[in-house]
Order: C-alpha cells, then sequence, then structure tokens
C-alpha cells in the first residue's frame, strides 16, 4: 500500500512539472503574439434601481388582476418620472462594486481600477458599497486589496462593506477599513491569525536515494523548503516572522476598529452575525439586500464592474494557474 502510495506521489510530480512546462509554453507564446494586451477592457455601469423596478413590473403584470395591474402600472409610471427628477437634482449615488476573493486576491487588480474610477466622479454624499466574499490569502495581495479600500475611506466617498458570507483573514483585513461593516446572520467573520503550511519530501527523496542541494547568501534567505532537511532553527525563524506578521495584522485593525479587543478576537477563530456585532467586528446584522432595498429611497443606485474579455486559451490557462495555487499555496 505505501509503495502504491509512493509510486502514485511520483507519476503526480512528474504529472504537474509536465503540466507546468506546457502551460509556461503556452504563456510564453500568447505573449509573443501580443496575447495579454489590456485590449477588451471596460468599466461597466448597470442602474440596480431600474433593475428592481423592472423586477416589480413584470410581477405586478403576473400575479394582479388586469386592471389593478393596469393601476398599478400607472403608478409606477408616475413615481419614475419624480424618480428621473430627483435623480437631476441632489440625489446621492450609491455605487456597488462586488470583489470574490481567493487565495491570491486576484481581483485585486480590477479593483484598483474600480476604485480609481469611482473616486473620479464620486464626491461628498456618495457612497460606495463593496459587496465582499473573501475567506483569505497571502498576504501582500490582500494587503494591496486594504489599501484600495484605504484610498476611498480616505475620500468624502462614505464606504461600507457587506458580508453576506465570509470576511475571514485577509478578507476580514480588507473589511475593517470600512466606514461601516454590515454582515448577514450566518455570514463568517474574523480569523484574524496567520499560518504557514508546506509538505516536507526530504525522508521520501532520502530513501530513494535522492539529494537536494540548496545554496543561499543571507542567513535567512531560505527557511523552511519543500524537499531540504529543516532544522529547528528554521522553524523558529518561521514562528518569528509570523509573529511579526501577525503584529501587523492587529495593529491594521487597531487602527481603522479602535474599539475591537483584539486579546479576545485576534486568536484565529471566527464568529458569525450576531456574535460579531457583539465583539465590534461588525457594525449590524443585514443583508447587503436589504441594504440595498432601503437605500433606494435616498440614492441612485449603480452596479459598477471591470470587465476584461479573454480569449479562451487565456480562460484555460487562469483557471490552471488557480488550480494550482489551490493545490500549492497555504491560507493566512
Amino acid at each position: 500500500m505505501i509503495a502504491a502510495l509512493v509510486e502514485y506521489g511520483l507519476f503526480f510530480a512528474k504529472s504537474l512539472t509536465l503540466v507546468l512546462l506546457i502551460g509556461a509554453l503556452l504563456i510564453a507564446l500568447l505573449r509573443a503574439r501580443g496575447g495579454f494586451h489590456g485590449d477588451g477592457e471596460r468599466i461597466e455601469v448597470r442602474d440596480l434601481d431600474g433593475k428592481y423596478r423592472e423586477l416589480a413590473r413584470v410581477l405586478k403584470q403576473a400575479s394582479l388582476p388586469k386592471k389593478a395591474a393596469a393601476k398599478a402600472l400607472k403608478q409606477e409610471r408616475k413615481a419614475r418620472k419624480e424618480h428621473a427628477k430627483a435623480e437631476k437634482g441632489d440625489r446621492r449615488r450609491l455605487f456597488v462594486i462586488d470583489f470574490h476573493g481567493d487565495i491570491k486576491a486576484t481581483e485585486v487588480a480590477s479593483l484598483r481600477e474600480l476604485i480609481t474610477c469611482v473616486l473620479m466622479e464620486a464626491g461628498a454624499g456618495d457612497e460606495l458599497l463593496v459587496r465582499l466574499e473573501n475567506a483569505g490569502g497571502t498576504l501582500p495581495e490582500h494587503g494591496l486589496a486594504a489599501s484600495q479600500l484605504a484610498r476611498v475611506r480616505r475620500s468624502e466617498v462614505r464606504l461600507t462593506v457587506a458580508v453576506d458570507k465570509i470576511a475571514a483573514s485577509g478578507g476580514y483585513l480588507m473589511a475593517c477599513v470600512a466606514d461601516r461593516i454590515i454582515a448577514a446572520p450566518f455570514a463568517a467573520v474574523g480569523s484574524i491569525g496567520v499560518l504557514v503550511q508546506l509538505p516536507n519530501f526530504h525522508r521520501l527523496l532520502e530513501r530513494r536515494g535522492v539529494d537536494f542541494e540548496l545554496h543561499t547568501a543571507g542567513e535567512y534567505k531560505r527557511t523552511l523548503t519543500l524537499f531540504g532537511e529543516n532544522s529547528d532553527a528554521d522553524r523558529e525563524k518561521v514562528r518569528e516572522q509570523l509573529e511579526d506578521t501577525h503584529g501587523l495584522f492587529k495593529d491594521f485593525i487597531r487602527e481603522y476598529r479602535p474599539h475591537v479587543d483584539l486579546g479576545q478576537v485576534a486568536t484565529g477563530e471566527y464568529w458569525h452575525g450576531t456574535q460579531a456585532v457583539a465583539l465590534g467586528l461588525v457594525d449590524a446584522v443585514e443583508t447587503s439586500d436589504d441594504y440595498l432595498l432601503s437605500a433606494r429611497t435616498d440614492a441612485a443606485i449603480y452596479l459598477v464592474a471591470y470587465a476584461v474579455r479573454k480569449r479562451p486559451l487565456e480562460r484555460l490557462l487562469s483557471a490552471m494557474h488557480s488550480g494550482l495555487l489551490r493545490a500549492l499555496s497555504g491560507r493566512w
């Protein structure tokens, strides 16, 4: 059984190497042909208030008697005219951005463009709502994503983050920047901690008679490795780095949510809705849907998205890349 697992592991390693080589070759070919140029990139804006009105109109026509439906539609047209007049006045605007996180926070490239776009147009009284779904990942990418949201916090535009499912670890690093955080009752919030995890194949290679050499200049250029023998000193250095990073994480939260008891919440645990409110991690239990419906009374609502048209081969390579990251990377 063990021999079979070893053989399977070696086969998997060979297959993974082959896939990586093929992927690298395809990427090189695409770059040589100009396949990664930025053509096809655009900002898309959708009137969410108009969408809600259309949904209500369809439901009225389907569910009300014919005369009642006609009367309701007449009232709706009148309300729409008043709505149009209000939009020409001083009605505030609510811009909505969706952010779906992954380990490498790959949507940060789009987020920075959208933030720039909103800040160029929005002014005092306007608001940005970020519907955030992010379970965390690598520090540099999520730190950059949080820094993009901090640009909004420093402006005249009010920043609200809505968590319908999860904002954990790097996801909460982003969320805590907001002026106000709302969360659905069973949304997972928190996981304020840091981790490093990786397999080590040293003993397997040693049994197979495979030598692994690693040469560095600088005492801590490399600590833990996948294929070399890790020492207690290496492990201690990594633990020291983890504590330093955890301290930076807590300092960042303290800057934006000074009322939070970090001694109580910075344990790596996560909490749901009402628990998170009690701990000060979020400000209210509310879904993004309820928030938007309430905002319709005094705001024009626009969904803003950054669209990049990719060729089929680029989409395939992107999916392969994401799959490899999920397989090989740890989450902090």
